[in-house]
């Protein structure tokens, strides 16, 4: 019986430390971290023109370039709005689940199936991966608390980051010395994204989302706290600066707000809590909130140009990304040479890790910079030098120029994408933050399937890729000459505008009435 006790006990401990593990924030961040690394180790992906042109997969370079490829942009705009509705009605979990499964389905047909309709479905079907990548950064705000959330998506960002980065030096060291071919390295990955599915499984299920099935708290004060404006903004004073940014971080400024909220609340109030999950929001109900935030926000005329110019750059940041490759391999063959596409994209990963947190402390932290004013002429003048970078690459015809070019490029628009985050991010709550996101990548989208639809598909008018890329450097030429000519006139209108005030300060000062009187009379 004292045997049988301590048997019981013993389990009963054990399984009081299983259960106090998995309620600690440690444990799903932790899981989300490996399911995020191993998902992203992609050794063949700076590889990927090669791998189709060459021996294994027999296809042309148009073929790629004009049939292919361009599936992907259908698939991931065709999907994008269903699934970010379905991630938050789900609450996340499957949705991490599928994804994980449609990257092993992705990388199965890459390594076994042949053939351009193949190739196409396999497009498609990581475009469906592409646009569940909303759950991976969603997921973590439905299952830790608000004070946790800005370290949990630090964690999250940069370890993905850093399975880009050891997947590009992996497939560079293992090109370079020659010691797996295409096709091994594609079974490595296999087994690789068989593990993140396994570690998907094992993430617990979210009891809350962010639309469907929200918290509601019920609470009765006695002094004022701190406010909230109706249409989801807070106060200026209330803004946090960070030093580290990322696509999903933005949003722990809003975090932060909420978190500095609830402090204060706790020192000046009693209040009686009563957390409420409302769940089964009827479809209907949520899109009508979502259409009335989305109003409101956009209600905003800087926040509409931060907009435009975050839709236009990412469009024909996408672009380029996608097809920098068919470029790479035109200007020098990699049949021919070594090709370091793997050591190029290994940098820019190892220059985003360090850089997002350093340009955005320069940029917002530590320089007093007017964004309001100065803001749209930065966007030009940035945007115009990387349609020099973009000119440059196109028509040097060397392959170290087009390397250089493509850091310049990418550098750039992450460091003006942070900063059109963090000025859109200021006054949103998280949830708007999230519409607005949504919504400016949605509109990048579109104009990226135009685009697309027009100037690469093999329906249209399937332009080489020296067409291409001039197309894409003239793109954001026009986008450099609006934003300058906006900027321009912004900074005019400031300066009349406080010239003008000067002036009605200096006009109704009654000691200047004086003096000038006391001249007058000299005069006379």
């Amino acid at each position: 019986c004292l045997l049988s006790f301590q048997i019981a006990a013993n389990l009963s401990m054990e399984c009081y430390t299983v259960k106090r593990l998995k309620s600690d924030w440690r444990y799903p961040t932790t899981l989300l971290c490996i399911y995020g690394f191993f998902s992203t180790v992609k050794p063949l992906e700076p590889f990927l023109i090669p791998f189709l042109t060459g021996s294994d997969k027999n296809l042309t370079t148009e073929q790629v370039n004009n049939q292919i490829f361009p599936v992907w942009t259908y698939s991931y705009l065709s999907v994008l709005v269903p699934v970010f509705l379905l991630t938050d009605w789900v609450r996340y979990k499957p949705v991490v689940v599928f994804q994980a499964i449609t990257l092993f389905v992705t990388t199965a047909m890459l390594l076994w199936a042949n053939g351009v309709p193949a190739m196409q479905a396999m497009q498609f079907f990581y475009g469906v991966v592409t646009a569940s990548e909303v759950a991976y950064f969603s997921y973590i705000y439905s299952v830790i608390d608000l004070k946790r959330y800005r370290k949990a998506t630090s964690y999250s960002r940069s370890i993905q980051l850093l399975g880009y980065t050891v997947g590009s030096v992996l497939g560079q060291l293992l090109v370079s010395l020659n010691l797996m071919s295409y096709r091994n390295m594609l079974v490595f990955t296999l087994v690789l994204t068989g593990i993140a599915l396994l570690t998907s499984c094992l993430l617990p299920m979210p009891q809350q989302s962010m639309f469907f099935h929200r918290k509601h708290t019920r609470q009765t004060t006695t002094t004022e706290g701190i406010e909230s404006h109706a249409d989801g903004t807070v106060d200026a004073t209330e803004r946090t600066i960070r030093s580290k940014v990322s696509l999903e971080e933005t949003t722990d400024i809003n975090v932060e707000k909420s978190t500095e909220k609830e402090k204060e609340e706790g020192k000046n109030t009693d209040k009686s809590e009563d957390l409420e999950t409302v769940g089964g929001e009827s479809c209907g109900q949520v899109l009508v909130q979502l259409w009335r935030d989305f109003r409101q926000c956009y209600s905003s005329r800087q926040l509409i140009y931060w907009s435009v110019w975050w839709a236009l750059a990412t469009c024909g940041y996408n672009q380029t990304v996608n097809y920098v490759q068919v470029l790479w391999e035109h200007v020098q063959p990699s049949q021919n040479v070594s090709i370091y596409n793997g050591g190029v994209e290994a940098f820019i990963r190892c220059h985003l890790i360090a850089f997002p947190g350093a340009a955005t402390a320069y940029g917002i932290g530590f320089t007093e910079v007017r964004w309001d004013q100065w803001g749209e002429l930065a966007l030009g003048s940035f945007s115009g030098l990387g349609a020099v970078a973009l000119f440059l690459m196109t028509f040097i015809g060397n392959i170290w120029v087009c390397y250089t070019g493509y850091i310049v490029f990418k550098c750039l628009y992450m460091m003006l994408i942070t900063i059109a985050m963090y000025q859109i991010a200021a006054d949103l709550s998280m949830e708007r933050y999230a519409l607005v996101f949504g919504a400016n990548n949605f509109g990048a989208l579109v104009l990226q399937t135009i685009i697309t639809s027009v100037v690469v598909d093999s329906r249209g008018l399937a332009l080489s890729i020296i067409p291409q890329f001039t197309i894409y450097a003239s793109y954001f030429s026009v986008i450099a000459v609006v934003f300058l000519l906006r900027g321009l006139f912004t900074i005019w209108r400031a300066k009349r505008n406080k010239r003008e005030t000067t002036s009605s300060d200096i006009s109704d000062s009654p000691d200047l009435q004086h003096n000038e009187w006391n001249i007058l009379y000299a005069i006379t």
